[in-house]
Parts: C-alpha cells; sequence; structure tokens
C-alpha cells in the first residue's frame, strides 16, 4: 500500500508525470484528491470529492487505484468516457507508473456483436433494405477481424441503425451454452476479461443494472471489488431511479411474440399451439395503446385508470400474456430457444400483474405513452435505502466525484439522494482563472420566462452577443420546443453555420461545430454535459432559463409530496439544489482549458428578481458579472484587458 508522501512524489513537479507526459501540470489539487482516494480505499470509507474542471480528477483517481493491490471497478457516465479511460487515460498512467495490472473493459450486453444474431441476420438478409444490406456487409467484414466485437469500432454504421438490434443480443434472446458460437462469444470473452481484471471499467447504466439484478437473486455480471469509483457521480440519482424500478413496456410484449413465433420454426406441433396466444397478446397491446391514446404523455398511474376501458384492457393483457406464458411452458422442453421465451413470458406475467394490480406507498405507479407504444413503471419513492443496502452489500469503498455534486459548497442534497450517511467529503475548486477568463452576462429587460414570446426574447438578447462572438456559440434550452422555435428564429438571420440538435448525432453535430470555427449549436439535455470543446471553437455558452425539472414528471410530484408531509420545503429542499446542480453542468462547458476565454449568458430574470436567485450564483465559478451589452462587446475586442475592470 502506497502512503501519501508517494501520491504527493508522483504527481509532483520532480515527478514521474511531470518527466514523462508531455503537457502534464503538477497541480496541488490533484494531489489532495488522490491523498483523499487513497485514504478512502485503505479505511474503506464513502467520499465525495467535488473537483472542478481542469483539477485533474482522473489521475487523481487512477493512481491509488492502480497502486492499491485491491480490485477496483470505476464507473463512467458515459461509454464514450469508458473508451476515453481505457484506451487514453488507462495506458498512459500504467507506463508512468510501471504498474503490472489487468486492465478490462466491460460494457452492456447490447454493444457486442452476437456472432449467432448475426448468422440468423445473413440468412434473413434478402427481406432487407438497400441501406441495411450495405451496412451488414460492412459488420460482416468486421466480425471477421474484431477482436473484441464492441460495436464502437465500426464507425460506418451508425450507432442508431436499426441493424444493431438485429445482430445483438438481449439476456432473453440468448441461448447460452447451446449457442453453436459460444466458444467464441464477445460477451462471455468480456465478462470473463473482467472476472479476472484488477481494474475494470464499467459505466453507470452497467454498474446499476448489475447491482440490481444481483439484489434480485440473479446474479452478478461484474466481479466483486474492494473499491468503487464513480466518475461523473452527479448523474447517479437519476439512473438508480431507472434501475431500480418495474418496468414493463408494449415493445417487449410485441418482441415477445414475434420471437416466439420464430423459436416455433423447426419444432413440429409448436406453432399450432402458440399462434392463437401470440396473435391475441398482439392484438390486445395494440387495443390497449388505442384506449389510452388521448391521455398526457406521461402521468400517474391513477389517471390512466381513469380512462374509460383501461382497467378492462389491462386485464386482458394480462390474461393472454398469462395464456402465451402457459402454452410455451408446454413446449419449453423441446429447444433452447422456446425455455428462454417462455422464461420471459412469465417474468414479464408477473411483472405486469406486480405493476397493474400492487399499489405500495413505497413505490410511485406511473405510465408513459410514445408514437407508437406505452410503459407502465412502478419506481420507488425513496432511493436511499436501496442504495444504502446496495453498498453494504459490496463491503467495498465508494467514491463519488464529479464537478457537480455541492450547492453553494454544501453535498447535503446529493448524501440524501443516495442514502451517504456522514460520507467523507472534498470539495476543490476549478485551477482556472475565471475572473480573468470569463465574464457572467444576464440581459436586463427580459419577461418572466412563462411569457409566451420569452424564446424570441431571448434570441433577440442573444444575437448582439453572437455578434460580439462572432459566432462561436452554445445555446442551451431547457426544453425542446424551445429548442425547435429558436431554430426557426436563427435560420435566416445569422450568417454563421447553425447546428441543431436532432438533426444529426450529437457526436457528428460536435465534429462539425469545432470544424466550421465559427458555429452557432442549438442544444437540449444531452448538450449540457459530457461535451467538451475547447479552444477559439466555443466562446459563448447561453441558457434560457433555470432547468428545473419538468412539473408534468409523476415520479417528482409524488417525492415532492412525501418531503412536504416529512415538514420540509421540496422547492427549496428539492427542486432548486437539482436545478443548480444542472445549471453547474451547463455553465461548465464554456471553460475547459486554461487558455479559453468566454462569456455566459444566463437569461433567466428570476436570478435576480427571486431570494433563491442567490443560491445559483454563488454555486457558479467566481467571476465578474456584466449587464449591459457593451461589457460583453469589450471582454471579447480588448483580449487582453483585466476582467476585472468590467462592472458588475
Amino acid at each position: 500500500m502506497i502512503n501519501t508522501e508517494d501520491i504527493d512524489a508522483l504527481l509532483g513537479a520532480n515527478g514521474p508525470f511531470a518527466r514523462e507526459l508531455p503537457n502534464f501540470a503538477p497541480r496541488a489539487a490533484q494531489q489532495a484528491m488522490a491523498r483523499a482516494v487513497q485514504h478512502a480505499m485503505a479505511e474503506c470509507e464513502t467520499l465525495i470529492a467535488e473537483a472542478g474542471t481542469g483539477t485533474g480528477k482522473t489521475y487523481a483517481y487512477l493512481v491509488p487505484a492502480m497502486l492499491s493491490g485491491e480490485r477496483v471497478i470505476v464507473s463512467t457516465g458515459t461509454k464514450a468516457l469508458q473508451d476515453q479511460l481505457f484506451f487514453r487515460d488507462i495506458p498512459r498512467v500504467r507506463s508512468v507508473l510501471g504498474a503490472r495490472l489487468k486492465v478490462a473493459l466491460l460494457k452492456g450486453r447490447a454493444n457486442y456483436l452476437c456472432l449467432y444474431r448475426l448468422d440468423q441476420t445473413v440468412r434473413e438478409g434478402a427481406t432487407m433494405e438497400h441501406q441495411q444490406i450495405e451496412q451488414l456487409a460492412s459488420i460482416r467484414a468486421w466480425s471477421a477481424r474484431t477482436r473484441r466485437g464492441d460495436r464502437m469500432e465500426l464507425a460506418e454504421v451508425p450507432e442508431d441503425s436499426p441493424l444493431w438490434l438485429r445482430v445483438t443480443s438481449t439476456p432473453e434472446n440468448c441461448i447460452g451454452v447451446e449457442c453453436p458460437f459460444y466458444d467464441d462469444c464477445h460477451v462471455i470473452t468480456a465478462r470473463r476479461e473482467a472476472q479476472e481484471a484488477d481494474l475494470v471499467v464499467v459505466n453507470h447504466h452497467l454498474l446499476f443494472a448489475d447491482l440490481a439484478l444481483k439484489q434480485e437473486g440473479f446474479g452478478e455480471i461484474l466481479p466483486g471489488a474492494q473499491a468503487f469509483i464513480l466518475d461523473e457521480a452527479h448523474q447517479i440519482p437519476e439512473l438508480a431511479g431507472q434501475f431500480f424500478s418495474q418496468s414493463i413496456s408494449g415493445r417487449q410484449l410485441t418482441e415477445l411474440a414475434q420471437d416466439a413465433l420464430a423459436e416455433c420454426n423447426g419444432v413440429t406441433g409448436a406453432i399450432g399451439l402458440v399462434l392463437e396466444p401470440v396473435e391475441a397478446l398482439q392484438e390486445s397491446v395494440r387495443r390497449f395503446r388505442l384506449i389510452i391514446d388521448s391521455l398526457p404523455v406521461r402521468g400517474p398511474f391513477h389517471e390512466l385508470l381513469k380512462c374509460d376501458g383501461v382497467s378492462g384492457a389491462l386485464r386482458d393483457m394480462g390474461e393472454v400474456l398469462a395464456a402465451l406464458t402457459d402454452a410455451l411452458a408446454s413446449q419449453a422442453e423441446r429447444s433452447r430457444g422456446l425455455m428462454s421465451v417462455n422464461e420471459r413470458a412469465r417474468h414479464l406475467s408477473e411483472r405486469l400483474d406486480r405493476i397493474a394490480e400492487t399499489s405500495s406507498e413505497q413505490d410511485v405507479r406511473w405510465y408513459e405513452l410514445f408514437p407508437r407504444g406505452f410503459a407502465l413503471h412502478a419506481t420507488p419513492l425513496d432511493l436511499a435505502a436501496p442504495l444504502r443496502a446496495m453498498r453494504e452489500r459490496t463491503h467495498a469503498a465508494w467514491i463519488h466525484t464529479s464537478a457537480t455534486l455541492s450547492v453553494a459548497g454544501q453535498f447535503d442534497h446529493f448524501a440524501r439522494q443516495l442514502g451517504l450517511d456522514d460520507p467523507q467529503t472534498l470539495s476543490l475548486e476549478s485551477p482556472f482563472d475565471y475572473a480573468r477568463q470569463a465574464l457572467c452576462y444576464m440581459p436586463g429587460g427580459l419577461p418572466d420566462p412563462a411569457m409566451r414570446d420569452y424564446t424570441e426574447r431571448v434570441i433577440d438578447a442573444a444575437l448582439p452577443v453572437l455578434e460580439a462572438s462572432n459566432g462561436r456559440a452554445f445555446l442551451l434550452f431547457t426544453s425542446h420546443r424551445a429548442l425547435r422555435r429558436a431554430a426557426e428564429l436563427l435560420a435566416d438571420r445569422v450568417p454563421w453555420p447553425l447546428f441543431v440538435q436532432g438533426s444529426a448525432p450529437r457526436h457528428q453535430l460536435l465534429e462539425e461545430f469545432r470544424a466550421s470555427g465559427h458555429g452557432v449549436l442549438l442544444g437540449a439535455a444531452s448538450f449540457w454535459e459530457g461535451v467538451d470543446v475547447a479552444g477559439e471553437a466555443l466562446s459563448v455558452v447561453m441558457i434560457d432559463k433555470l432547468p428545473f425539472a419538468a412539473p408534468d414528471d409523476p415520479v417528482l410530484q409524488a417525492r415532492l409530496e412525501a418531503l412536504e408531509q416529512a415538514g420540509i420545503n421540496p422547492f427549496m429542499g428539492w427542486q432548486v439544489p437539482s436545478a443548480v446542480i444542472a445549471l453547474r453542468q451547463g455553465a461548465g462547458r464554456l471553460i475547459r482549458d486554461i487558455h479559453d476565454r468566454g462569456v455566459l449568458m444566463l437569461c433567466d430574470p428570476r436570478l435576480t428578481s427571486k431570494g433563491y436567485g442567490k443560491l445559483f450564483l454563488n454555486s457558479l465559478p467566481l467571476m465578474p458579472r456584466a449587464r449591459d451589452i457593451d461589457d460583453v462587446r469589450r471582454f471579447f475586442e480588448q483580449a487582453a484587458e483585466p476582467a476585472s475592470s468590467l462592472r458588475s
């Protein structure tokens, strides 16, 4: 085990990182975080470490993790960050340390090519459209040369191509050891490597899917570990809600019906028993979706049940699903595939019964509508208890880190959501000089955000800023409706390239934005975090409104009611802290490097007109504030002028 002096020496000015890595800058904050991570791992403690942008938090947790001699799981917010860690950061740290340890990258099953389903799809290829036939040819050629089978390797087939659903597997349609390609299975290989590794890199989706499954007794995907390090930990509360929920969707039921018919092929007499309940299930799903078509796109379960015919349609759907389960059970011993779909049918039947008929004070039951489908959910009202139990079962250290975990310097909101009792905490400010590098511009005269013409007024206020910056801007919106309206308003009014979320995949928009040099990108939720554009290509980040959660979220509504019953002000105790963290994420897109300069434009007048506005402003990095557009122009015109001379 290393001690704190070793960490300081390794990451210090005369250490191997400074000697061997170009552009490595020793940072006291990085060393402080590395010491805290090392201590938490040694003492099996829970740590919350907020590390501002530019702190170097990745190396701060990788160095003690690699030198600990313990098995460590590092979980990131996205698959892209996983790849960055595994292919770039970890090899560098391992090389500098000369560390002899096994490292594995593990993603969810849907990320790996399934050789069996690829073989099946090739046989059915004649029914495909021309574009998918070309994509299938690319996948076949790649399948012969790939070692990992990770679909991220194959850039020429878009990540959202429907073909991936046909050539990857799910737990339900995997035929396991009976698969003729079992010995070469990419999923099995990745899991085997993870079981044998000292350091495993996963993403939050996989981590919580595994831990939630383990809670229900289905076995674990991930190996046991002595420490879990969660990067981008601010995402955990929302993700945990998904994985501790019970859900069933129309799509799952439709796919079950289709797969049940497919598995009957070649099994004499099976189709005669299964066809009728399959058709009945497909019809019941279609009829249920029609009945609820007039409802809002999401809402509490009790509102669903008020709709005429819903209770009967739910009961019918449960009965035909049970009938299909019985029919499949009678044939389950005849093939591994039929056994698999029978198990799926049984699990879905139990889940539908539980959601439709079981009301619990601990759960929030709700529904969602999609253009061609629906989903029914039961989500725990309080995630603290299951998360606390999950951590206790691991008997491991848990390290949570992100640039945005606190509200005005306090971690109470984050800790309460995750059930973290008396955790160790550490807050490290960004090394960037915001007083010199940034300006916070809050234009005056904007109306209440609820006004119908609010987006028009925001764009009017943004145009002179864009002129001063010559484009080079992110315009971030709290709703897709506002984003679309802004795109309409700007289409013929700006000379710079416009990049609008939804017009192309996110990674493509970012690449084109960077390459343009003077682009203006309009984004909603997915562009508020995990986006890194350093340099002059991004010099303005505009945020239209304070990012309060959607008021129609039935889970949020129930949680707010529970807080009120417990004597806690739900607005100040939950909604404001959550919005503060989201605002900090969006604002964090602006300054990504010591050489960056830019303007953060905050349009919401509630920042200055409401008492809680101070909490938002006090949670942002300290930078000069301006109300006059001339200050913005001066900021861009006189790059060398000290920012502190601007009036606030």
